[in-house]
């Protein structure tokens, strides 16, 4: 999981940043990104017992095993930085605006400026170079760690939320949409941090105005 890693350390470059976000899906929330910045020894690290071996995509792992690990990269990163679009700034830019936003903030945010930017998926517009790896929360140890940061600071903040609004469930479903969360906007309809430019909190908006 470090080749990519290894192809920029090879051309002279030390300091890269792997970023990824959380939430892209979800009916209600904001969208949170991470860059974590590996720290100088990861390799000898990873050539005996480390927690960097069980590093992935966040999406792979358990609750649990996220938050140990979340823990662990903060405490041993060169440095880590999170940062998100809130659920009215995501709704007056649009999805795509709102996530670049989140990624390039939580970039601009690490005390140590990265040399080199590894992203999942995309490129930003910042003056780094960089590279967008197609599912590079899975295929990238610096952009795992930082899937790992993101999602267990969004599920935190998620459940906070649920204490305010406990009708929607968002302890248990992170605000996406199951079932459980879809029937609860039909029910009570969306609440201030629904995200109102994703058609299944207007559907049901629309159904409790016309009730």
């Amino acid at each position: 999981m470090l080749s990519y890693e290894r192809d920029f350390w090879r051309c002279g470059f030390n300091v890269i940043a792997g970023v990824d976000e959380v939430g892209r899906g979800a009916l209600a929330g904001p969208l949170v990104a991470a860059a974590v910045i590996l720290p100088p020894s990861v390799e000898r690290l990873l050539e005996g017992p480390s927690f960097w071996h069980a590093v992935r995509d966040s999406k792979s792992l358990s609750a649990d095993t996220r938050t140990r690990l979340a823990l662990e990269i903060h405490e041993t990163a060169l440095c880590t930085s999170i940062a998100m679009t809130p659920v009215a700034l995501l709704d007056a830019i649009g999805l795509a605006a709102a996530n670049r936003s989140a990624m390039e903030q939580a970039v601009l945010g690490l005390e140590i400026e990265p040399e080199v930017l590894l992203i999942d998926a995309m490129t930003l517009d910042l003056e780094q170079p960089q590279q967008g790896i197609i599912d590079g929360d899975a295929l990238c140890l610096s952009i795992a760690a930082a899937s790992i940061v993101a999602k267990v600071a969004r599920d935190r903040l998620m459940v906070d939320l649920d204490d305010h609004f406990p009708g929607y469930g968002f302890a248990r479903n992170k605000g996406y949409g199951v079932s459980a969360h879809t029937r609860a906007l039909e029910t009570f309809g969306s609440c201030v941090h629904h995200r109102k430019c994703f058609s299944p909190v207007r559907r049901a908006d629309e159904i409790i105005r016309g009730s």
